[in-house]
């Protein structure tokens, strides 16, 4: 169990309580990302694990999580207490035993349009899938979860570079390119308790998503991105350059030359993006055979682990024994 903390001395202690009761197998570790209200002490009384991290934001948090703890299986949650710790077992079973890489607790098909208090929250949410469902031709369910589960090999390959809440989205938009097995478990969602905040800003982090959707966009389907960049440009130059071209045919002179200069500049800039788009998509195509190697190595370094009974983690693994691991 994996629960990224700031600030939530209120509902710590019951959050990390109802997973031990759904999981008693589970490993409780709780991240304090700068609390000032003693979440830490809380959840140490509580009997979690705490670490730290000292980089304000949740993929700060998340980054030092995934890097730093091994398992076959990992469930995250917020420490909030809005999710229901009853759908843990099921959500560790579909990663355990139906091998899936990522599993999403789907909120949005369940009670959080009732629950949620937050104005505009359920506008967003659904803004945000249908954007990413639509560019992405996919059907994930809900994109902000903060409720999941991952595999290993999800947690050790999935490059973080979010540093705050537009995580949960890369997390998402990644499991989708990358074509991960993704499952979704419709879980319970209550409101935040009285006198617990969230931490979310609904018009600054939303606006950070929506800009991490198009950066990742671009990122992960260049083709399409430019492209659609080459086409708009193309327009713009046509619509302009068929008037100018319609008095020559008429009159055989041209009266607007810089019309017909920038028209070519446009047109120009249009094939630019066009090739830019060719290029880049060779290169993806490239990452994303590099990709599944790297994905073979993951699941070597498990079956490492798991063969050899062994209770180091990863990061005591040296990049010598592991080059050596490899090589045989």
């Amino acid at each position: 169990m994996l629960i990224p903390c700031y600030n939530e001395a209120k509902t710590i202690q019951k959050v990390i309580t109802d997973f031990k009761e759904s999981l008693p197998e589970a490993v409780i570790y709780v991240y304090d990302n700068n609390s000032s209200d003693g979440t830490d002490r809380i959840a140490k009384d509580a009997g979690a694990k705490v670490r730290y991290e000292y980089q304000q934001g949740k993929g700060n948090v998340m980054r030092r999580m995934f890097a730093e703890v091994d398992a076959e299986c990992y469930i995250m949650v917020d420490g909030d207490d809005t999710y229901s710790a009853e759908s843990a077992a099921t959500m560790a079973e579909c990663i355990l035993k139906r091998k899936a890489d990522m599993v999403v607790g789907d909120r949005l098909s369940s009670t959080y349009s009732k629950e949620n208090e937050r104005r505009f929250h359920n506008f967003g949410n659904h803004l945000v899938r249908k954007a990413v469902n639509i560019l992405f031709q996919n059907d994930i369910k809900d994109i902000m979860t903060g409720y999941r589960a991952f595999s290993y090999r999800f947690v050790k390959t999935f490059p973080i570079l979010s540093q705050g809440f537009e995580i949960e989205t890369e997390m998402t938009i990644h499991a989708i390119d990358k074509n991960m097995f993704v499952e979704h478990i419709v879980c319970s969602y209550r409101n935040r308790p009285e006198g617990s905040e969230s931490k979310l800003n609904t018009y600054v982090d939303g606006m950070k998503v929506i800009l991490t959707i198009l950066k990742l966009f671009r990122t992960y389907r260049p083709m399409k991105f430019f492209s659609t960049i080459a086409a708009l440009l193309a327009v713009i130059s046509s619509s302009f350059f068929i008037p100018v071209l319609k008095v020559y045919l008429d009159t055989g002179t041209v009266p607007n030359f810089p019309t017909l200069i920038v028209c070519g500049f446009v047109m120009l800039a249009a094939l630019y993006s066009l090739f830019s788009g060719i290029v880049l998509q060779t290169i993806y195509q490239k990452n994303r055979q590099d990709f599944e190697i790297e994905l073979y190595h993951a699941a070597k370094e498990m079956a490492y682990f798991k063969g050899g009974g062994k209770n180091s983690i990863r990061v005591e693994m040296g990049s010598a024994q592991r080059e050596s691991y490899y090589g045989s």
